[in-house]
C-alpha cells in the first residue's frame, strides 16, 4: 500500500476588523495538535504575511504558491477560522493552489463572556461565508461535527482523524493501478467490468495472462532462498494441512511469481483468476497468496473481480485494516436480517482474529483432488463490527455505482466449511432488493469496524461516484 501517513496544508484565516491575535493563538494550537497526533503539515511561514495568517488576495497568492511548491506533500487542506476570517483569502488560496484535495472547514466557538469588540470571533457567521464561496467555486469540502467548536475539543480530534481517513481514501483512488491476473472464469459473467469507466476516474487496469505467471513460477528454483523464506512464512501464517511438503513449496513459488509481477508493473492491488486454470495447469490454489497480500493492505479479489478489489482497497484505506471479499451466500434460517457470507477462502489472517487452517479447497478439492488445490484459508470470522462496500461499473449509465453500510459479524455457529462470517444487517431484505434491482454482483468487500461515514464522504462527496447508503 502506498504511503499511509497523512500531511495537511493548513490555512489560518483572519479578517482585519477582528483581533488578529486570535489567529496567532489558533495557529499554535492547531500545529501543536497536529504534532501530537502524528500528522505532518505545510503552512505558510508567519513572517510572510502582515498578520502571520491569511487575509485577502496578496496573502492568498503567497499561500497558494507555497502549497504548490509542496504539492506532493499535501493530502488535504485544513481551514481554521479563529474569527470571521477572510473568505477571499481562503477560496483564492485553494483555487490558485490547484491541489484538488479534500478540504476541512473548522470554525471556533465564541465564549459568551468574551463578545466585546476586542475578543469577539463571529466565526459562526464567517464559516457560512467561506462555505458559500467554496460552493460558488465548485470546491468540494468537508464540514465538522458541530458548526463551531473549540480547538481544544474532543470533536476536533475526532474530526481530524476522520478527515485524515477521507484523505487516505481519496489519495489512494487517484492513479490506482489494478493488476488483472488471468481472465474471468467462464462461469462468472457477473464479474465483467468496464476498464474505460474506471479509467475516467484515474484507475488503470493492468492485465496479464495467467500462463505468464505460471511459467514464471515454474522457473523459480525450489531451493532458492526466497522460496525457503516464503515456505516458512506460509507455515507461520496458519496451521498447514498438507499431503506433502512439496505442496507448500509449489504455493510459495506461485506467490513469489505473483508478487514479483505486481511489483514490476507498479500495481497497488490485484484481482486473480483463482480457478480452475491454476489448479489444473500448475497444481495449487491461489487463496493463501491473495490472503497474505491482503494482510499487507494490498487486497486481491477472486474470479478477476476488479471492481471488487477496488472496493476492498477503499475499505482498507479507510480502516487501515485488512479487508476481505465475501459472497452474499446463504440465508440464516428465517432470520431475515442475518446472512451467511462465505468464501473458499482468501480472507486475510487478521480478518478472522482467530487461528486459521490452510488446506485444500473444499468444493474444487472434491472435483480436482486434494493434491492440486492446497492453499485455502479456513476458519470462522470472530464477531464484531463490520462495514461492507461494493462498487460496480454500470455500462448502460456510464458511471461507477456503489452501495455502503454497516452491520455486525455475529457469533452464530454455522456448519459450513471454508471462511464463514454470519452477519447481521438492519433491513437486510431491502438491501437485497436494491442490489437485485440495480444489478450488483454477488461479491462484497468487508472490513472490521465501522467506517461508513469516512467512505460516504470520500466516495460520495469527493470522488462523485453514485452511492447508496443503506441504513
Amino acid at each position: 500500500m502506498r504511503k499511509l501517513k497523512v500531511s495537511f496544508g493548513v490555512i489560518i484565516a483572519t479578517r482585519n476588523i477582528f483581533n488578529s491575535q486570535l489567529a496567532v493563538d489558533a495557529r499554535k494550537k492547531v500545529l501543536d495538535k497536529l504534532d501530537s497526533m502524528g500528522f505532518e503539515y505545510i503552512i505558510l511561514p508567519s513572517e510572510e504575511t502582515p498578520t502571520g495568517s491569511i487575509e485577502g488576495y496578496e496573502d492568498a497568492k503567497k499561500c497558494a504558491a507555497y502549497f504548490k511548491k509542496n504539492a506532493e506533500k499535501i493530502d488535504g487542506i485544513i481551514v481554521v477560522l479563529p474569527n470571521f476570517g477572510d473568505e477571499l483569502g481562503v477560496v483564492n488560496t485553494i483555487k490558485m493552489a490547484e491541489l484538488n484535495v479534500p478540504v476541512l472547514v473548522q470554525a471556533c466557538d465564541d465564549d459568551n463572556d468574551k463578545v466585546d469588540v476586542k475578543n469577539r470571533r463571529d466565526a459562526f457567521c464567517g464559516k457560512l461565508s467561506v462555505c458559500n464561496n467554496l460552493y460558488q467555486y465548485g470546491i468540494k469540502f468537508t464540514d465538522t461535527t458541530y458548526h463551531t467548536y473549540s480547538l481544544d475539543s474532543k470533536e476536533f480530534t475526532t474530526d481530524l482523524h476522520r478527515f485524515a481517513a477521507v484523505c487516505r481514501v481519496v489519495k489512494g483512488m487517484k492513479g490506482l493501478r489494478v493488476g488483472a491476473i488471468g481472465t474471468r472464469p467462464i462461469g462468472f459473467q457477473t464479474m465483467r467490468f468496464s476498464e474505460k469507466i474506471l479509467q475516467k476516474s484515474d484507475i488503470t487496469v493492468v492485465p496479464v495472462d495467467i500462463s505468464e505467471i505460471l511459467a514464471a513460477a515454474e522457473k523459480i528454483d525450489d531451493n532458492a532462498p526466497e522460496v525457503i523464506e516464503k515456505v516458512n512464512d506460509i507455515q507461520d501464517y496458519g496451521t498447514c494441512n498438507i499431503l506433502h511438503k512439496g505442496q507448500i513449496s509449489r504455493q510459495a513459488r506461485f506467490g513469489l511469481a505473483v508478487e514479483n509481477w505486481i511489483k514490476d508493473n507498479n500495481c497497488d492491488i490485484s484481482a486473480l483468476q483463482c480457478w480452475e486454470s491454476i489448479e489444473k495447469n500448475y497444481g495449487c490454489a491461489a487463496c493463501v497468496t491473495m490472503s497474505m497480500m491482503g494482510e499487507k493492505l494490498m487486497p486481491s479479489a477472486c474470479e478477476v473481480d476488479v471492481a471488487g478489489t477496488i472496493g476492498m482497497y477503499a475499505l482498507a484505506l479507510a480502516a487501515q485494516k485488512p479487508s476481505a471479499l465475501l459472497d452474499w451466500n446463504n440465508n440464516f434460517g428465517e432470520d431475515r436480517n442475518k446472512v451467511v457470507c462465505t468464501h473458499c477462502s482468501n480472507y486475510p489472517k487478521t480478518f478472522f482474529e482467530n487461528e486459521i487452517e490452510i488446506g485444500s479447497l473444499d468444493i474444487l478439492g472434491t472435483v480436482l483432488g486434494q493434491e492440486d488445490t492446497f492453499g485455502a484459508i479456513k476458519g470462522k470470522v470472530a464477531p464484531g463490527k463490520m462495514t461492507y462496500f461494493r462498487i460496480s461499473t454500470d455500462d448502460t449509465k456510464g458511471i461507477i455505482k456503489s452501495y455502503l453500510g454497516e452491520g455486525q459479524i455475529t457469533n452464530d455457529p454455522y456448519g459450513m466449511d471454508g471462511g464463514i462470517a454470519v452477519c447481521e444487517i438492519p433491513n437486510l431484505q431491502n438491501l437485497m432488493k436494491y442490489m437485485c434491482k440495480n444489478g450488483f454482483e454477488h461479491h462484497v468487500g468487508m472490513v472490521r469496524g465501522h467506517v461508513a461515514d469516512i467512505l460516504k464522504e470520500a466516495i460520495g462527496n469527493y470522488l462523485g461516484w453514485d452511492l447508496h447508503l443503506h441504513g
